[in-house]
């Protein structure tokens, strides 16, 4: 996202839309933004209504009402002069926006938004099979974000743990090498909103995966969210619980999906 210098008027609007707190007001008393930590999410572009004010005019008005020390400012869900402008994204930064923008599809799965269905569906899908265990590890957060370098130390740790990654996964699908968990280089510096890497392993390695995750957690510089989850047994029963609970994890039974669409093979 770009900043029209000729339109800005300086009224600061877009500072406390971006969920990144990439936009300041500069010197010059425009807005200005920080490319390196703009992860391309649009929210300032469609989270402002945009009104076509000459820019001369809003000026000449705010600069005499400045003389009586009066103040002129548009409404806060305003742009008056529509001054922020979308650039021409080109890769490696595309990544941005594909994981970023809730309205962009993923070029490689199709869908919006964090770009998988996820393991929720897998009463439908058949993604996580008996025996096995299926983890959904969050990297990023809005005001956070996370740089794909540390999705990489991620997958790195996972793969060594002996996780075999989702293919319906557009993390997976940025991989240049799968079974290393190896993200493309040219990548690695390009900053995200959020992502979501998924695994599955089966139900005896669940303390090493959720060990390693743990450990490559407290060398990064974003906010990390791990979900697991399997299949329930004919009575309910979720093998995971002691599982967990003998690892030193406190139990949650956060989502049960009863399987009433079409039925997963098994």
């Amino acid at each position: 996202m770009l900043v029209d210098k000729a339109k800005c008027v300086g009224c600061a609007n877009c500072v406390s839309v971006c969920p990144m707190g990439a936009i300041h007001i500069g010197p010059d008393r425009k807005a200005e933004i920080n490319q390196d930590e703009c992860v391309e999410c649009y929210t300032c572009y469609r989270g402002l209504s945009t009104e076509h004010l000459p820019p001369f005019l809003v000026r000449s008005v705010r600069g005499v009402l400045r003389l009586f020390r009066l103040r002129f400012e548009p409404d806060p869900d305003v742009c008056p002069t529509a001054a922020l402008t979308p650039n021409e994204i080109t890769w490696p930064r595309l990544v941005r926006r594909a994981f970023s923008d809730p309205v962009v599809p993923h070029e490689s799965t199709g869908t919006k938004g964090r770009g998988t269905a996820e393991v929720k569906t897998n009463d439908v899908t058949g993604r996580v099979g008996p025996g096995q265990v299926g983890f959904v590890v969050e990297l990023g957060r809005p005001s956070v974000g996370a740089r794909f370098r540390e999705v990489d130390k991620v997958t790195h740790a996972l793969a060594d743990a002996g996780v075999t990654f989702e293919p319906n996964n557009p993390v997976t699908y940025l991989m240049s090498d799968v079974e290393a968990g190896q993200i493309r280089p040219d990548i690695l510096n390009e900053k995200i909103l959020s992502c979501i890497v998924e695994s599955k392993a089966p139900l005896e390695r669940v303390p090493a995966v959720l060990d390693a995750i743990e450990k490559v957690s407290k060398g990064l510089d974003t906010v990390v969210s791990v979900g697991v989850s399997s299949r329930c047994d004919s009575e309910g029963n979720d093998p995971l619980k002691k599982i967990l609970e003998d690892a030193g994890y406190t139990f949650y039974r956060g989502k049960v999906n009863l399987g009433l669409g079409k039925p997963a093979k098994a």
